[in-house]
């Protein structure tokens, strides 16, 4: 480990930009990244005091494809972004976790005490608390540590923060009590433990797997107790284009009953076979008894159900086609997999306030203005969030002001996929 004096040195003279370009891929992004850690390291001298320390991080992610069928027990096509959340860390000696995120109230755990609480349930302090038991629980060295964490993983965007602050805290046991020899997967796993059990979210295992394993991932949850995990090496930035996601910003009041219908009336559909799951469903047979699911389940179920299907299918083209650097191929299944998820998947708006369509508004602005070569589509649950685009790196300015004049300053980001996970920056 290394002073936090001299870290700091370090990134003012920029020693560590090899490093930061590395991780951020974006050239555009090295003075930002620079400014960051040094602000996140003087941060930590404010609370902690100066010491040896070292670095952690973990990515926020999007979901590339694969729209709603994770909980169906389908397959899904993600990446680890840009953006993420990284740690200054000092191992301590005691058996006390200490951790302050951002402007929050330090988070004080004692390791002797690790049980969940149902009043702690939403809390950052239950995630911490998860993690460290998840780890413990799965015979793994847990120890105390003192950190401050920064991020800047957009809330609300549909890029997992979550996963990233739940893969940061495992990556830090990870590096300090395990000489990073707990896997990726197992990390995402006991990330997912941790939301569901101590922060009381029944969250699928897609965000924290992508911000663990880093770059592309290829999951499939046909056995979502051990899922299939792929990870798939591509270089986006090779080819030109930049991964965009816009912020619609539309209201997310009053959606519960439109997210929870989408895998209730799917199951409804899978039940007119005697299956749970879409995922237990072929294609073959979903089209054969199509006349049964309309009326049992009725019209949007049907739709839905074939939105599943097609779906899982596109997901394996997207990936063969990464694979054989076909990327007119999955560009034109990305778009493929937008059409499909608004007319038969239904959740670009909420059929109960149509006045208001925000992502129906955002892919048809930017289908306006996109060269047939470059994509758009409804990014992660819909209905009133944000939409991602794949456009070319020259055109990427114009559409960024283009959006931003739609739904304001800031609406657009504009990423890259980063090919690390959860990772230990500097020791």
């Amino acid at each position: 480990m290394k002073s936090t004096s001299l870290l700091k040195e370090e990134f003012q003279s920029k020693l560590h930009d090899d490093l930061l370009r590395d991780i951020y891929i974006d050239e555009k992004l090295l003075d930002y990244q620079r400014n960051r850690y040094i602000e996140a390291i003087s941060r930590f001298e404010t609370i902690y005091g100066e010491c040896d320390a070292c670095i952690f991080s973990a990515p926020g992610r999007s979901e590339i494809g694969g729209n709603h069928t994770d909980h169906q027990h389908g397959q899904v096509l993600a990446a680890a972004i840009n953006l993420d959340a990284i740690a200054i860390v000092k191992e301590t000696m005691d058996d006390t976790v200490q951790v302050v995120s951002g402007d929050s109230p330090m988070i004080t755990i004692s390791l002797d005490n690790l049980d969940a609480d149902k009043n702690e349930e939403g809390t950052t302090l239950s995630l911490v608390k998860g993690v460290l038991a998840g780890i413990k629980n799965s015979g793994r060295r847990i120890g105390g540590f003192q950190t401050y964490i920064t991020s800047d993983v957009l809330i609300g965007a549909g890029l997992s923060s979550s996963a990233a602050f739940e893969t940061i805290i495992g990556t830090i046991v990870n590096g300090l009590y395990n000489n990073m020899q707990i896997s990726p997967v197992d990390i995402a796993i006991i990330g997912q433990y941790a939301e569901n059990i101590y922060f009381g979210k029944p969250c699928g295992l897609l965000d924290q797997m992508t911000s663990s394993v880093g770059n592309l991932v290829h999951i499939d949850f046909a056995d979502p107790d051990s899922p299939a995990v792929e990870k798939v090496e591509y270089d986006l930035s090779g080819q030109g284009y930049s991964l965009c996601i816009v912020d619609t910003k539309g209201s997310h009041a009053d959606l519960t009953e439109d997210y929870a219908a989408i895998p209730t009336e799917m199951k409804q559909a899978a039940a007119c076979f005697g299956k749970e799951f879409m995922g237990q469903v072929s294609k073959a047979e979903l089209l054969a008894g199509l006349p049964r699911v309309r009326e049992a389940a009725g019209d949007r179920a049907a739709l839905r159900a074939i939105h599943f299907v097609e779906e899982n299918e596109r997901v394996d083209i997207e990936v063969n086609s990464l694979k054989k650097n076909d990327f007119p191929t999955f560009l034109k299944t990305v778009r493929a997999s937008g059409n499909s998820s608004f007319k038969f998947l239904q959740n670009v708006y909420s059929n109960h306030d149509v006045k208001h369509q925000n992502v129906s508004v955002a892919l048809a602005a930017s289908e306006s203005i996109l060269d047939e070569d470059e994509v758009c589509r409804v990014h992660g649950g819909g209905f009133a969030g944000t939409i991602q685009a794949f456009v070319k790196n020259e055109h990427v300015e114009g559409y960024k002001n283009y959006m931003n004049l739609i739904f304001g300053e800031g609406s657009c980001s504009i990423l890259k996929i980063r090919k690390y996970g959860g990772m230990k920056v500097l020791a």
